[in-house]
């Protein structure tokens, strides 16, 4: 099939619009996997971001349990060294994702809302939804096209 003929979808907001071509529904549907993985990249940074914030308020007990046992010079190098040290220079981890979610993460989702915007009329999941439709069962439960079908 053509690119210039549309190709079944699963239903009408995933269609390929008129003379949308094999390689740009490709490509979009790349561009996609791409900026999901960045979600990922997201979500594991702000795991760091809470796990270094819940080892450094643990510090404070790791100090307390050291002067307690009476490791005055132990306790103070982890006081320190350690409590409230910046992770990278001048910043702790809510900087860090500030600066992420304000600079690459936000360029990246807006060109991939800019490409589906001028190439395929805002769709998303075209690729996705062309696959669901010719790899689905056709009048099978657990099959269906929508929820609604």
């Amino acid at each position: 099939m053509s690119g210039n003929e549309l190709r079944p979808s699963v239903d009408e907001e995933h269609q390929r619009p008129a003379g949308l071509d094999d390689d740009t529904v490709e490509a979009l549907g790349e561009l996609s996997k791409a900026l999901e993985t960045i979600h990922r990249v997201r979500g594991h940074l702000y795991s760091a971001h809470q796990l270094v914030g819940g080892a450094d308020l643990t510090l404070d007990r790791v100090v307390e349990l050291f002067r307690e046992a009476g490791h005055d010079e132990m306790a103070n190098k982890v006081e320190h060294e350690l409590l409230g040290r910046n992770v990278l220079p001048g910043r702790w981890t809510f900087q860090i994702m500030e600066e992420f979610d304000d600079g690459y993460y936000a360029a990246f989702q807006e060109v991939e809302r800019d490409a589906r915007e001028k190439l395929a009329g805002g769709r998303r999941h075209i690729y996705e939804a062309e696959m669901k439709q010719r790899r689905r069962t056709h009048g099978m439960p657990g099959h269906e096209a929508t929820p609604e079908a």
